[in-house]
C-alpha cells in the first residue's frame, strides 16, 4: 500500500510518501519545508495566523504531490506546538476538512513510541539504546521502557533564551542550564539521534547534506561541542551561508546544538548514530492501518481556528 505522512512540526512541515509491505517502509519521496508553525506559541499559547498560512501553503503543494504519486492513505501528525496551542484542535479540524487528510494529535509519549518504531525499521535495537529526537517544541528521549517528552526544543529554547545575535555567553549558559535541569536519570548503552538538528550537525561535519552519507554517520561529542561553539560565535547571516545547513534552520540551530550537547554530556555518550529514519517512518506504518477515508461535514471550529 502506498501511504503519505505529513508531520506538522514546530519548526518544519515534512512529507513522506512510502510503500508499506509486511511491516517494511520503502521511501518513494520525501520533502521538508521550514514553516515555523510554533512561532510565538510558547508565549501566546496560540497558533498565529501567519504561521498557519505558511503551513496551509505547503500542504496545498504536498496534496498535489500525494495525488501525483497515488497515495492511498494520508495521515497528518501534529506534535508539540499544536498540543500547546489553545486553537490547535480547531486548526486540525480545518486541515482535515479542507484537505481530506486524517489528522492525529500525538501526545509526547505517542510521538516517542512512533519515533522508536520508525528508527527500528527492520533492525534490532538494544532495550537500553536511547533514541534522541530534538524537535522545535519538545525533545523526546526514548528507550524500550521509557518514553519521555521534555518541554524544550530548538524553537522554544531560542525564543526563551537566545535573543542576541550572535547569542551572548550568559544566554547560552541559561539555555544549557534549563536543558540540564530537565534531563532524567537514564543509563543508555548507545544513542541514535534523529530529526533536523542532528542531521544538520552531521551535514555540517560532512560539508554537505547528503541523506545517504548522513544516515548512519557517527557524530562524536567532541564534534558537537566544537559545532556548538562555532555556530554560537557566528551572526545569523553567516550561519545561513554554512555548507550543509538549511538557511531557514539557521535561526534555531544553536539552541538545537545546545540541547544535544547537554544530552551527550549528561549520559556520558562518546558518540551517537545519526538516523534519517524517524517519526515519519513509524507513522507510515500507522497510516497503512487507516480505514479508507470518507467525506463528511465540516468539523466544529473549521475556518475559525485562527
Amino acid at each position: 500500500m502506498r501511504v503519505g505522512v505529513v508531520d506538522l512540526g514546530t519548526n518544519s512541515t515534512r512529507l513522506l510518501v512510502a510503500d508499506v509491505h509486511d511491516g517494511r517502509v520503502e521511501e518513494v519521496a520525501r520533502e521538508l519545508t521550514i514553516t515555523r508553525l510554533g512561532e510565538g506559541v510558547d508565549e501566546r499559547r496560540k497558533l498565529l495566523p501567519v504561521a498557519v498560512a505558511r503551513v496551509r501553503n505547503v500542504l496545498s503543494d504536498y496534496r498535489r504531490e500525494l495525488e501525483r504519486l497515488g497515495a492511498d492513505r494520508v495521515l497528518v501528525l501534529a506534535t508539540s506546538s499544536v498540543r500547546d496551542a489553545e486553537n490547535g484542535e480547531a486548526f486540525l479540524g480545518e486541515i482535515e476538512w479542507s484537505y481530506g487528510f486524517t489528522t492525529r494529535l500525538l501526545s509526547g509519549e505517542e510521538e516517542a513510541e512512533l519515533t522508536r518504531r520508525g528508527v527500528a525499521g527492520g533492525r534490532e535495537l538494544d532495550p537500553d539504546a536511547l533514541v534522541v529526537d530534538i524537535g522545535g517544541g519538545s525533545t523526546e528521549l526514548i528507550t524500550e521502557r521509557e518514553q519521555i517528552s521534555l518541554d524544550v526544543g530548538s524553537v522554544r529554547l531560542t525564543e526563551r533564551f537566545l535573543h542576541s545575535d550572535p547569542p551572548a555567553g550568559e544566554e547560552l549558559d541559561a539555555a544549557a542550564r534549563a536543558v540540564r535541569e530537565l534531563l532524567p536519570d537514564l543509563h543508555p548503552t548507545e544513542a541514535i539521534g534523529v530529526a533536523g538538528t542532528i542531521t544538520s550537525l552531521a551535514a555540517l561535519e560532512l560539508g554537505e547534506y547528503d541523506p545517504e552519507r548522513v544516515h548512519g554517520y557517527r557524530l562524536s561529542r567532541e564534534a558537537v561541542e566544537a559545532q556548538l561553539e562555532h555556530l554560537a560565535s557566528l551572526p545569523l547571516d553567516e550561519r545561513r551561508g554554512l555548507p550543509g545547513l538549511d538557511p531557514d534552520r539557521a535561526p534555531v540551530i544553536v539552541a538545537g546544538a545546545a540541547i544535544i550537547n547537554e544530552v551527550m554530556k549528561r549520559y556520558d555518550l562518546a558518540e551517537l548514530e545519526v538516523s534519517e529514519r524517524d517519526l515519519l517512518h513509524g507513522a507510515a506504518l500507522a497510516a497503512a492501518a487507516l480505514a479508507e477515508p470518507q467525506e463528511g461535514e465540516a468539523p466544529p471550529g473549521a475556518y475559525t481556528c485562527c
